[in-house]
């Protein structure tokens, strides 16, 4: 959740203890984003509304990845978004990100 806040999104330092050194984001249009244009692009955010989340599904991938699912839901749409957290250090990141885009009659 912390990573949706506006507030947090624009901290480089706070989302650069929050991903993975080897993060990797899928975003919604097809683009690959490393860890570093991801916290780039991030900090160059304007405020927005924290948007709503539900669906919330956790599976264990192994005992230290978890697969995280949800859906946003926001001004711009839906959209379904699955995140790899690494359990291993002293606190979890996120290794790989992926959101898709849902259309309307698809939900």
């Amino acid at each position: 959740m912390e990573l949706l806040d506006s507030d947090v999104r624009r901290e480089p330092d706070r989302v650069r203890e929050l991903l993975h050194p080897d993060f990797v984001e899928i975003g919604r249009s097809g683009r690959r984003w490393t860890m570093s244009a991801t916290i780039a692009a991030l900090e160059a955010e304007t405020s927005r509304i924290q948007p709503e989340t539900d669906e919330w599904l956790f599976n264990e991938v192994s005992p230290s990845l978890i697969l995280v699912t949800y859906r946003i839901t926001g001004d711009a749409g839906s959209s379904r978004h699955a995140s790899l957290w690494d359990l291993s250090g002293a606190i979890p990141v996120v290794r790989y990100h992926q959101g898709t885009t849902v259309r309307a009659n698809d939900e």
